[in-house]
């Protein structure tokens, strides 16, 4: 199978790992699979920290979305026969709930702007693959070269909007 072309629908049921791993449905997307994982986290975010609130916690639940990724990734992708497959996004989400705990919360117009730039800047960074993204994108083929591409596109991110917010602080 393509990168690039979905599976089809029943695929999503076939594995539990099959679900995690294409982000509930959001990675069968036809057009830009990994944005629509990153948009589901973005739209997940908010319901997750109502259910956990305490930050300690949901680094916690991050650490094992992690290890869960890893797992449901490396399955999915030697099912789909190709290690980081379009459809699987789970590496998109769980690094980018982990931008948005740096981020501003809420629903203000402050707020969604820094988060929009924070979706907006985690995507430039996850398809550029600066170093050691593209490594790991390109030597580690299993779960975990999957989700850690992800992991340092999220640390990218949070470094570029932590050095802009006080910038921004600043002027």
């Amino acid at each position: 199978m393509a990168r690039s072309t979905p599976p089809p629908f029943k695929f999503l049921f076939s594995h539990p790992g099959h679900f995690i791993a294409c982000g509930c449905g959001s990675g069968l997307s036809p057009f830009a699979p990994g944005t629509a994982g990153t948009l589901f986290a973005w739209l997940t975010y908010p319901l997750l920290r109502m259910a956990l609130p305490d930050d300690n916690l949901f680094v916690v639940f991050l650490l094992a979305g992690f290890g869960l990724g890893v797992l449901a990734s490396d399955i999915t992708g030697r099912h789909l026969g190709v290690s980081d497959h379009g459809a699987i996004v789970w590496d998109e989400i769980v690094p980018f709930w982990a931008v948005l705990m740096f981020m501003p919360a809420g629903f203000t117009l402050a707020a969604l702007g820094w988060q929009l730039l924070a979706f907006l800047t985690f995507r430039f960074f996850d398809i550029v693959k600066p170093f050691p993204a593209n490594w790991f994108d390109s030597r580690v083929k299993n779960g975990f070269g999957v989700m850690m591409d992800d992991v340092v596109a999220a640390g990218y991110t949070v470094f570029a909007l932590l050095l802009a917010q006080q910038l921004w602080n600043v002027m």
